[in-house]
């Protein structure tokens, strides 16, 4: 299950990869500059380059790699009779009487968006014993400040 992403998940992590090629050409261009400029030992601008480069090469080979173990779930199509993998779930904490807004997806895609749902991985504390759950069913979480009961309200 940790290698799941959804469509949406997949396309933002192919964005991202296509963003860190546009940028190479960039950044190779100020390594090149600040190197020109002399005395590396103490070239702040070369070294700054040089980092930028680095973590750069990191995150597209971290992204390539990823994105060729993971396998693209349609959500669209699963079942919304239990929480499932990309279902969107309305919780009520019951000890502070909350309401939360959440989306099961893979450890890829926690990121923001501009809609109502707070992306939770599959593999979280609270997504993990949230699966296979149904609407009216209770679990507890084992948090640091002591255990949190859920309810599910709702399965999208």
């Amino acid at each position: 299950m940790a290698n799941y992403i959804t469509k949406e998940g997949m396309q933002r992590l192919r964005k991202r990869i296509q963003e860190l090629i546009k940028e190479r050409p960039t950044v190779i261009k100020q390594v090149v500059t600040a190197r020109e400029m002399g005395d590396l030992s103490e070239n702040a601008e070369y070294h700054a380059a040089r980092e930028r480069q680095k973590y750069l090469e990191n995150e597209f080979n971290h992204l390539k790699k990823r994105i060729d173990h993971l396998q693209v779930i349609d959500d669209t199509n699963i079942p919304k009779d239990a929480v499932r993998f990309g279902a969107r779930v309305l919780l009520k904490e019951l000890k502070e009487n909350t309401l939360r807004k959440v989306r099961l997806v893979g450890a890829d895609e926690i990121f923001d968006v501009k809609d109502e749902y707070e992306r939770i991985s599959i593999l979280s504390p609270v997504g993990k014993p949230m699966i296979g759950k149904k609407v009216g069913m209770h679990f507890t979480v084992n948090a640091p400040i002591g255990k949190r009961e859920f309810e599910i309200l709702e399965i999208k």
